[in-house]
């Protein structure tokens, strides 16, 4: 054997290691071992995490591509799907199929990944899109428009809950919300390139059906990237595959030395053992009733499902898919390109959240963004009231209305969607950090489901509810659902920038963790200047 195997070998001794008992104790205590710390050590991002997140998400683009490019199909279908012109109902039953069927999808999607694996369920949501786009473009009726939403929905459903849960089990943690953040990019990316085809497409007779039918393109990218892709290591060890796991970890941490990377897998393995020995000796009916009668689990639900509906709840969503039918009413000669606008707000503002999601941190983010949102809404219910008091109170297609109070509704709209970018739109999907290993595909699937519940309700009542109350009504509405969510933000979501996943779990111990994860954020952070002090001192020695 020569001397580099042996080399290799040595390091990965026991003996040449903390005691994997210590590591386990260490996690199980809630003190931040600082093993755990010298694990995590890494100090430049590699190709292969970019490569690997860049390829995952691409299913971020699909649920972005497949929800907001309806916006615009609806407004060219005309009569090809039979009757001469869409009435209100047949539009909210296309929009709210692919809603419903991405709630059934994102309720099985985190348990499926749980015993397939996140890799192989990220290739089922792929063909189920590539089938449902196909469907969607030769479909001659309202019905068949409408079941092949529902097969979309449930592509994006299965989608929206495993890609970021897939990102997060393979990210650094310095960088894991940033990474989970791409995929947001990703989805807000494919609602500007959704607006851009509607537009490119909007004049051509049976347009629509290109708009719909690409869809399949980057399905079908994703399902052949995902042939090189490698499996969540924590599933790999779940499994008992350490060497698989351990190979991964060392494309991750490509920088890091043998002895780091041992360090790093034996902490992991440590940190999810209990998860482990839970899943094996329990029913996944056991593991249910764990996550609602267990106090943790119980309140990483409530803060991961409570995000979750207050994404949906805003009434966002609502301006993704009828924003081109708003913007028609209200008077704007080209409506699917002022909606190319609000989409663009939208991919720009997730991209500074991009950049300061794991430096400013979770939570103050929320706090900050969210009165950004009520103030948006308040400014659009004014602006609404006042350009509709000639048409009493409601959107009369057709009308002229002021160009002024018009304009004012689309600065309102900019401002509303710039805030949510920034924090809303991004927070809810860092769900799956909330969970220990063995709840956290149930978790994902509950929070998930709420996300699209909570579309589902928004998205099948919205047209009704500009009916019924008007327009100054329905966005006056949402800001006042907008102001509970902001409470429930700051009495129930605490921080966890910076915490490892298995670290996250600790914060729920006694309430919700506002200031316990202050405390382990701090002792990290020591923690860390502490390995750094040492590192630099020995290099001087050296």
């Amino acid at each position: 054997m020569d001397n580099a195997s042996t080399g290799s070998e040595k390091a990965r001794e026991p003996q040449t290691f903390e005691d994997v008992d210590k590591i386990t104790a260490a996690v199980a205590s809630g003190e931040i071992s600082e093993t755990l710390v010298v694990a995590e050590g890494e100090e430049r991002t590699t190709w292969f995490v970019w490569l690997l997140v860049a390829c995952a998400s691409i299913s971020g683009l699909l649920f972005g591509y497949d929800t907001g490019v309806i916006s615009g199909a609806l407004v060219t279908i005309g009569g090809d799907l039979g009757p001469a012109e869409l009435s209100s109902g047949q539009k909210e039953l296309i929009t709210s199929a692919t809603t419903l069927g991405a709630l059934l999808g994102g309720l099985v999607a985190g348990v499926l990944s749980d015993v397939l694996g996140r890799r192989p369920v990220l290739g089922i949501a792929d063909i189920i899109f590539i089938g449902g786009a196909i469907g969607q473009a030769v479909c001659h009726t309202v019905w068949s428009m409408i079941g092949c939403r529902f097969l979309i929905g449930i592509g994006v459903g299965i989608a929206a809950c495993v890609a970021p849960l897939y990102i997060q089990e393979l990210s650094p943690t310095r960088l894991r919300g940033r990474m989970v953040v791409v995929n947001v990019v990703m989805i807000t990316g494919g609602q500007v390139v959704a607006y851009g085809i509607d537009a490119a497409f909007e004049n051509l007779h049976g347009g629509w059906r290109w708009m719909v039918g690409l869809g399949a393109v980057p399905a079908a990218s994703q399902a052949l990237c995902l042939l090189f892709l490698p499996e969540s290591p924590r599933i790999m060890i779940r499994r008992n595959d350490i060497e698989a796991a351990r190979a991964t970890m060392t494309k991750i941490y490509a920088y890091a030395t043998p002895e780091q990377i041992e360090l790093k897998v034996r902490s992991l393995a440590a940190a999810v053992k209990l998860s482990v020995e839970i899943t094996n000796s329990t029913t996944f009916l056991q593991r249910f009733r764990l996550i609602l009668t267990d106090p943790i689990n119980r309140r990483a639900l409530i803060v991961g499902c409570g995000l979750q509906a207050f994404q949906q709840l805003c009434g966002f969503n609502t301006l993704m898919y009828y924003s081109a039918t708003l913007f028609k009413e209200i008077g704007f000669n080209q409506p699917t390109a002022v909606g190319l606008i609000v989409s663009g707000t939208n991919f720009i503002f997730t991209l500074i959240a991009l950049k300061y999601i794991d430096i400013i941190g979770r939570r103050k983010i929320m706090l900050w963004s969210a009165p950004g949102m009520i103030i948006g809404l308040v400014l659009a219910s004014v602006a609404f009231h006042f350009l509709t008091k000639k048409t009493g109170g409601e959107l009369v297609d057709g009308t002229q209305y002021s160009t002024a109070w018009s304009a004012i509704v689309l600065v309102a709209m900019i401002f509303y969607v710039a805030s949510y970018a920034t924090g809303l739109g991004n927070v809810p999907w860092q769900q799956g950090e909330l969970f220990g290993l063995e709840v956290r595909g149930i978790g994902t699937s509950l929070a998930t489901t709420t996300n699209w519940a909570g579309n589902l309700l928004i998205g099948a009542t919205y047209l009704s509810l500009m009916d019924r109350i008007t327009p100054a009504g329905a966005f006056g509405f949402y800001a006042g659902l907008c102001l509970l969510g902001w409470i429930f933000c700051v009495f129930c979501f605490p921080e966890t920038a910076g915490l490892s996943l298995e670290e996250v779990r600790l914060i729920f111990r006694h309430g919700f963790g506002i200031k316990e994860s202050e405390r382990l954020r701090r002792e990290r952070r020591a923690l860390q200047a502490q390995e750094k002090a040492e590192r630099d001192c020995a290099s001087e020695k050296a």
